[in-house]
């Protein structure tokens, strides 16, 4: 964040100095929430969560350097308190307080504003430009492009992950400084509401919507309500004449009708004739990675991605457009694209053992529409040739895995969306299902297999990740792919992990390495 005086910040945060010698000292280092992270001169925020009371290494975060702490109590050490309220709502809050005192809504508003002062004053001073995501699926793998692709501009900050709610996405707001040039953020939601809030903390000049699917479905209850949360994004961008851009996907109809919900200026994105900055001839090769003309209005260039699964193409789209609106040149954001590689852990990392199996590890979240996703690309990639000189198999596709877990936050449509997966891997020929995990949702993953027609023992239903590694280390032939795909709540990239610390594992990527 920009340099700041401890009473500085106490105004912003609407706080109160206590235990502080100097109110002149300048926090000047980064704001952090883990005490181990912090460093000389900087700012240790105290959160109290549910198993955790940040206050506690208020003394640890001090003696590391921090200038000061900002905490709902004090600390007897330089503190910025901000008294709780237990009336006030924050968005996201109520997975910190439960006991109900306010005390992490409290804070967590303070280092909202916080952040909301650090991010205008940047943009004021430097014109730094704020770029903001949001979609049921892809915007991690969007941020990490738009990263890519804005670099030659100037210092990019995005959030390491999927850093993208109430807590996550102030503190990314809070790592730009006066040497970056754009800050990328992504914009999550569990209810209505909280885009919006998100949005006002770091406020927008471009905003981005890839998709309307199911993710959170139990927390909204219905696509249409997932739109209108998505949508809030564009509603909070500015007026065109002020620089407002939204970048919207009109292959996806509830994303194209949030055209009539903004003042900024549309840029329509997809494989529609509809769209402005879109994609012509596509094509994947082996490995699932597509190809095709990236078309514009300032021209047209090939394209090819380094990322794997068609659904990658929406993503890269959506990113080239806001390349374009910021200055990059056409053949460069084409360039850019074929080198992007994942920059984010456990989503469709794409590595080849010595022994040419194959493990996909996407499995740091999963809802209905990504988990399809990432079966067409295991189908896909089946169809290339195996690495390390293994021949294809002689019935022309190498042998696939599935390895899935529950998809979490799916409420009174768990069953169903669960077993619809499971008759979607079946229909596209994957060999070998391995359902992971106990109750309901997971029984009915397998069924579904079964029921479409896995009836000969493809489909297997196992009760943990150690179980179907047990499976897989006794089965996996020279060549195999194994795709792994869960909710994060899951744990199950310990399948994938475990599967690469067995054989000495290529570079991420490697698979389908020759392209033309």
């Amino acid at each position: 964040m920009i340099p700041m005086t401890l009473a500085d910040i106490a105004e912003v945060v609407g706080g109160r100095l206590v235990d502080v010698p100097d109110a002149d000292a300048v926090v000047t280092g980064t704001v952090e929430y883990d005490s181990r992270r912090v460093g000389p001169g900087g700012l240790f925020v105290a959160l109290k969560g549910n198993r955790v009371d940040g206050h506690e290494y208020a003394d640890k975060a001090v003696a590391a350097g921090a200038v000061a702490v900002l905490g709902s109590r004090p600390l007897g050490v330089p503190t910025i308190v901000v008294d709780p309220d237990p009336d006030a709502v924050v968005e996201g809050a109520e997975l910190y307080d439960n006991d109900g005192d306010g005390a992490a809504a409290a804070v967590l508003r303070a280092l909202g504003a916080l952040a909301h002062t650090s991010v205008t004053r940047l943009v004021d001073r430097t014109g730094m430009t704020v770029v903001g995501v949001t979609g049921s699926a892809g915007k991690t793998s969007t941020k990490d492009l738009l990263a890519t692709l804005l670099a030659p501009l100037g210092p990019v900050i995005a959030p390491p992950g999927s850093f993208n709610n109430e807590l996550g996405h102030p503190w990314t707001a809070l790592r730009a400084d006066e040497t970056t040039r754009t800050l990328v953020l992504e914009l999550s939601a569990r209810g209505t509401g909280h885009i919006a809030a998100l949005a006002r903390i770091a406020p927008l000049q471009l905003g981005v919507v890839l998709n309307v699917g199911t993710a959170h479905l139990g927390s909204f209850g219905s696509r249409d309500a997932i739109a209108e949360a998505k949508g809030e994004l564009v509603e909070e961008l500015p007026s065109a004449d002020r620089g407002g851009v939204a970048v919207l996907n009109v292959d996806d109809p509830m994303v194209a009708a949030m055209a009539e919900r903004t003042v900024a200026r549309v840029v329509p994105v997809g494989q529609s004739t509809l769209a402005r900055v879109r994609a012509v001839d596509v094509r994947l090769d082996g490995a699932a990675r597509a190809e095709f003309t990236l078309v514009t209005p300032d021209g047209a260039a090939p394209v090819s991605l380094a990322v794997h699964g068609e659904h990658q193409v929406g993503n890269a789209l959506a990113a080239a457009a806001v390349a374009l609106e910021c200055g990059v040149e056409v053949a460069e954001v084409a360039r850019l694209l074929g080198e992007a590689v994942p920059a984010s852990a456990r989503r469709m990392d794409v590595r080849t053992r010595a022994d040419a199996v194959t493990v996909i590890n996407d499995s740091y979240n999963a809802n209905p529409d990504s988990m399809k996703a990432a079966l067409r690309a295991l189908a896909t990639m089946s169809r290339g040739e195996p690495a390390h000189g293994v021949p294809m198999p002689a019935r022309g596709k190498r042998r696939t895995w599935a390895v899935l877990g529950e998809m979490a936050e799916l409420g009174p449509d768990t069953v169903v969306e669960h077993d619809a997966i499971g008759r979607h891997a079946v229909r596209l020929d994957v060999e070998n299902i391995i359902i992971v995990g106990v109750g309901r949702s997971t029984r009915a993953m397998y069924q579904g297999a079964v029921q479409e027609g896995s009836w000969s023992g493809e489909a297997v239903h196992v009760a943990d990740a150690d179980e179907a590694l047990e499976l897989l280390r006794a089965e996996l032939t020279p060549g195999d792919l194994v795709l792994v795909k869960a909710s994060q709540v899951v744990g199950l990239w310990k399948v994938a992990d475990e599967l690469l610390a067995d054989a000495p594992a290529e570079k991420s990527g490697t698979e389908g390495e020759d392209r033309a």
